[in-house]
């Protein structure tokens, strides 16, 4: 499925999903990819000029929690892809697109100055109109209201939304009630501890299942150790030795339920002392650095891969549905 210039409000900036889709909208229309890939490029832009001013507000006060940063942050990414995706964001979308479009084949259709340009290999000079995009208070002059922005997500219709998205909404629905028991017994926030489920287990598609086929319910890819009494199913896994990847066969513990995986990951991290600085963890980040750091995987990029689900468009999304 190709990604459409008019499908973006709709669409989160960071969606790892979109980039596939650019190149394969750049493969049938270079035009149409270019305008999407710009605005997204001007997205990304917004979302890290409204963040840089949240943080340079006094953060203190009852509302303040590592979960209103969190919610808040899904609507800066919202207002930041509406913003840009209606054509009056600051500039650097049309900017971008007169840049690198005059080497793009049948790009006829832009200014001749960005043709130009390109064609003699320099960069594109700012014309002296140009410069009002720069001016941060008309960017916030066109940022839309918390209220406007509630309405723009009630307006969004429901075949909009990817089957990723789709499948990420079931997931979360399927293991959230588990995700907020465990929260409470290790002070994790639940959405973290559902971000860590779906690295494990692909949001639900890459479960370790049993030789029938059957789930083993293991959404945290828990191994079972020589102290594990309970029920095993063994599995083809990748393991990083020496820093390289290796297909080896390992011995996983298998559930009865989620319910039951959840509460023997809750276990695991409370009671084994080389996780004791993840339990209360508030922040996403740091939450997944913790984990790598005590060993939970042998990927080098473990932490980066959970850090980006925690802080990505498709659990935000998945939430927020």
């Amino acid at each position: 499925m190709s990604i459409k210039v008019q499908d973006l409000p709709n669409r989160a900036a960071f969606d790892v999903k979109s980039a596939q889709d650019l190149r394969t909208q750049f493969s049938k229309n270079p035009q149409e990819g270019l305008k999407a890939a710009a605005q997204q490029f001007e997205a990304l832009f917004l979302q890290m000029v409204m963040k840089s001013m949240r943080d340079a507000v006094p953060q203190d006060g009852l509302l303040n929690s590592d979960q209103s940063r969190f919610y808040t942050g899904m609507l800066d990414q919202q207002m930041a892809q509406n913003l840009s995706a209606s054509g009056k964001g600051i500039g650097f979308a049309r900017l971008i697109e007169q840049q690198l479009g005059g080497n793009l084949p049948g790009a006829g259709g832009l200014a001749a100055p960005a043709e130009a340009a390109n064609a003699a290999g320099n960069p594109l000079p700012l014309a002296a109109s140009d410069g009002r995009h720069l001016n941060y208070k008309t960017v916030l002059g066109r940022l839309p209201t918390s209220a406007a922005y509630a309405t723009s997500v009630a307006s969004v219709p429901a075949a909009a939304s990817t089957d990723a998205t789709a499948s990420a909404k079931e997931f979360v629905n399927r293991v959230w009630p588990h995700a907020v028991e465990v929260s409470r017994s290790t002070g994790i926030p639940p959405q973290f501890l559902v971000a860590h489920s779906a690295l494990e287990s692909g949001w639900g598609k890459s479960e370790i299942r049993q030789a029938d086929g059957s789930s083993s319910h293991n959404l945290f890819g828990i191994k079972a150790g020589e102290s594990w009494t309970g029920a095993t199913v063994e599995a083809t896994t990748t393991e990083y030795i020496n820093g390289r990847p290796q297909q080896v066969v390992e011995r996983f513990r298998a559930y009865a339920s989620y319910e039951e995986s959840f509460r023997d990951y809750a276990t695991l991290l409370r009671n084994n002392s080389r996780y004791s600085a993840v339990i209360g963890s508030q922040n996403g980040t740091e939450f997944a650095k913790g984990l790598q750091q005590a060993g939970y995987a042998t990927d080098p990029m473990y932490a980066d891969k959970l850090s980006r689900i925690i802080n990505g468009p498709t659990l935000r999304q998945a939430l927020i549905g």
